[in-house]
C-alpha cells in the first residue's frame, strides 16, 4: 500500500471516530499507527476537513441528490468529506486519482453500494468545483 493510500485510510478512520464521539481531536499515530509520512498527510487531510467542513458538507449535500447528510452512512460521509477536501485543496493530486482512491477505500470500508455512491457524488463535486476541467487542461494533448 502506498503512503497516500495509507494516509487516506488513517484519515478516514480518524474522521469516522471524531464523527462518532464528537471529540475535538484524535491522535492519528497513537490510535491507528502508520508511517511518519502517512501520519503527516493524514493529519493534513483531517485538519483540512475540520476547517472546511461547512463548505465541504454543502458540496456533498448538493451532489448527493435525494440524500440528506444525516441519512448517509458515517463511513461514506467521512470518506466523502476527506475526498472533497482533497479535490478542493490538493491541486497536485489529479481529480481522477482522488476519486479512484476513494472508490477503492469505499470498497474496503463501506457497504456493497458505497463505491458506486461515492463515485457518483465525487464525480459531481469534481465537476462543480472545476477539478476535472483543471485536470484536462494540464494533460498534454
Amino acid at each position: 500500500m502506498g503512503t497516500r493510500r495509507e494516509a487516506r485510510e488513517l484519515a478516514l478512520q480518524a474522521l469516522y471516530q471524531l464523527d462518532l464521539t464528537g471529540e475535538e481531536d484524535v491522535g492519528v499515530g497513537a490510535h491507528f499507527g502508520g508511517s511518519p509520512e502517512a501520519i503527516a498527510f493524514a493529519r493534513e487531510l483531517i485538519d483540512g476537513v475540520r476547517s472546511e467542513r461547512d463548505r465541504i458538507d454543502e458540496l456533498i449535500a448538493a451532489a448527493s441528490q435525494h440524500w440528506r447528510l444525516p441519512r448517509l452512512s458515517r463511513v461514506d460521509l467521512s470518506l466523502l468529506r476527506l475526498s472533497t477536501y482533497e479535490l478542493l485543496a490538493c491541486p497536485d493530486i489529479p481529480a481522477s486519482v482522488t476519486i479512484d482512491e476513494a472508490i477503492e477505500i469505499a470498497r474496503r470500508f463501506g457497504s456493497e453500494d458505497s463505491a458506486a455512491f461515492v463515485n457518483g457524488v465525487l464525480d459531481a463535486i469534481a465537476t462543480s468545483v472545476g477539478a476535472k476541467d483543471k485536470e484536462k487542461a494540464e494533460r498534454p494533448e
